[in-house]
């Protein structure tokens, strides 16, 4: 793989360390704010929300600016967004600082995996867009225990001030790293947003927003989910974190190798493979051997088709000649996903359906997933034939 698809990938590093690392700072954010758990759970919503809409404005918005220096600009915005969250005084202000960071999130992946895949040959898109996210999974493996360790030992402040510092990193390795980025040339959006009206672009998109935001739906919840009901010490939350990194980085592995050989049946298996492990994690929460499984078990299955949805939509996007536009909007999907699955999920508990219930809630998602991707898989089916008459 090209050498300037490691500056995407420690940025993706920090994106996905400052996403995830909340699921392990949840409890000790609430008592610092003197909050409920479903009422701190709104800074992954805020988050994932935050991605949905600064996407698509920032990718407009940068439209004219040659994209290394728009990747620049954005991890200076991931910087102050993280400094903002760990100085903030109230939750309303570090709710702020999560929103300010969120903004880079879509656009960085977006342009990201448009400057990833055409640095490969086309048999090995999905690998290259894999190995940019590789940054997400290898976060959840070392950068979210790793905080987490440092929000439980000193201070939940401290680990958003680490990572404002892996955001000064990623800038210096954009620029040595980056090939420069020509200017876009008359460029014109109103032409993109022509992806949106494309049926196969929707369903793909579909899939974006229940697939992966099924094991969000549970994994948001994780901390309160395994100290009170599976009977873990709150220093275990570190290497559960490690371990739930361990599965989005085989899940990721795998997927990348195996859609670009067969795309649909790899997501039919592992949309449906997660539902299943959601529905098994639902009924063994309180068991501390069954647990590990399905939190290994759900982050891989779940995290195999985060690459191949992209390149999919991206496929599609690009087939109605608007690949941009649709390939930054669709970061901002997942993680609009992402806030379903965390308000799903808080939404269960507070309605005393019991902390084991995002579980549940979460498989659901995977179902509906599952039956948009089937339906896609149906439409190329009946494209190609229309093609062949």
């Amino acid at each position: 793989m090209p050498l300037a698809l490691w500056a995407l990938a420690i940025g993706a590093f920090g994106i996905g360390t400052t996403e995830f690392i909340i699921a392990g700072l949840l409890p000790v954010i609430a008592v610092d704010f003197n909050v409920t758990i479903p009422i701190a759970g709104y800074l992954a919503t805020s988050y994932a929300l935050g991605v949905f809409v600064g996407a698509p404005a920032l990718i407009i918005l940068g439209s004219k600016v040659p994209r290394k220096a728009m990747l620049v600009f954005l991890m200076l915005l991931f910087v102050a967004g993280n400094l903002v969250t760990a100085f903030a005084p109230t939750l309303g202000i570090a709710i702020l600082g999560r929103i300010i960071t969120s903004m880079t999130h879509g656009a960085f992946f977006g342009l990201g995996s448009i400057i990833a895949a055409d640095m490969v040959a086309p048999s090995k898109r999905v690998r290259a867009i894999a190995f940019m996210f590789m940054g997400l999974t290898v976060a959840n493996l070392i950068g979210v225990p790793a905080g987490t360790w440092i929000g439980q030992h000193l201070s939940w402040r401290d680990a958003f001030m680490a990572i404002a510092v892996i955001g000064v990193i990623t800038v210096i390795s954009i620029g040595m790293l980056i090939p420069h980025q020509p200017k876009p040339h008359n460029q014109r959006f109103a032409h993109e947003f022509n992806a949106f009206r494309n049926v196969n672009v929707l369903l793909a998109m579909g899939i974006t927003v229940f697939g992966p935001g099924a094991f969000f739906t549970s994994i948001t919840y994780i901390a309160p989910m395994m100290t009170e009901l599976a009977g873990y010490s709150e220093s275990s939350l570190a290497w559960l974190m490690l371990l739930f990194g361990l599965g989005l980085f085989t899940g990721n592995q795998l997927g990348g190798r195996y859609a670009d050989r067969a795309l649909m049946p790899m997501l039919y298996i592992t949309l449906a493979a997660q539902a299943v492990v959601l529905l098994v994690f639902n009924f063994t929460a309180h068991s501390q051997v069954m647990s590990v499984l399905c939190i290994f078990l759900m982050a891989a299955f779940g995290f195999a088709t985060v690459s191949p949805i992209q390149k999919l939509v991206m496929d599609k996007a690009r087939a109605a000649g608007a690949p941009t536009l649709a390939a930054a909007v669709n970061i901002g999907l997942f993680n609009l996903g992402n806030a379903v699955g965390a308000w799903l999920g808080g939404a269960v508990i507070a309605a005393g359906f019991g902390l084991q219930s995002p579980n549940w809630a979460g498989a659901i998602l995977s179902v509906i997933a599952l039956i948009l991707a089937v339906l896609s898989g149906l439409t190329d089916k009946t494209g190609h034939a229309a093609e062949m008459n």
